[in-house]
């Protein structure tokens, strides 16, 4: 039996012509589906969680499918990241259990990725906001497409929950032109270059 408790889910997708450069004909998107669920751990020290994480898998297809959709589908997608919002009840190690879920379903998603999948986690009280760092779904060195999203709700995580976080991009930063490896340079053997 399921222990996730979803209070409520949330996509949102950026359109991003310029930032202060010439307007790109095509925005890039850049987007961010999350979860907002009871903690089933909060309030006390639990020595075996891992098994939440079987109970994670399908919330991590939902919301991976859900952006992938949102985005223009998964030849669109460049970029991913994941993140975790732990409510004050909790403790680091919850937000840990996103790790699995989260990372495998967008790479199902899309289908064939090398890269780690980067993340970032948090204890936060309600309202806390979290960047969400953002990688090349094949190259991790691919400097073009360093970048982060902030997300988070007014509403939570509240004490008792868990904000769990999936970003996807269709491109590089839009004015990108620090140099290193450029996309077009992937040699794809390792995840790394």
């Amino acid at each position: 039996m399921s222990r996730v408790d979803l209070r409520k889910q949330v996509l949102v997708v950026e359109e991003i012509f310029h930032e202060g450069g010439p307007a790109a004909e095509t925005p890039h998107l850049r987007g961010a589906a999350f979860a907002v669920i009871r903690n089933p751990f909060a309030g006390r020290y639990e020595p075996d969680i891992q098994s939440f994480m079987e109970d994670l898998k399908p919330l991590g297809v939902d919301l991976a499918t859900k952006l992938v959709e949102a985005l223009g589908g998964a030849d669109r997608i460049e970029g991913y990241g994941k993140a975790s919002l732990v409510g004050s009840a909790g403790e680091l190690e919850h937000g840990a259990l996103w790790h699995a879920p989260g990372g495998y379903a967008m790479r199902e998603a899309i289908g064939g990725t090398k890269a780690i999948v980067p993340s970032a986690k948090k204890v936060g009280g309600t309202g806390a906001r979290i960047d969400v760092p953002i990688t090349h779904i094949n190259a991790s060195y691919v400097r073009s497409h360093f970048d982060s999203m902030e997300v988070g709700i007014n509403d939570a995580p509240r004490a008792d929950e868990l904000l769990f976080a999936l970003v996807m991009t269709t491109g590089p930063r839009i004015h990108s032109r620090s140099g290193g490896l450029e996309a077009w340079d992937i040699k794809g053997e390792d995840g790394l270059k």
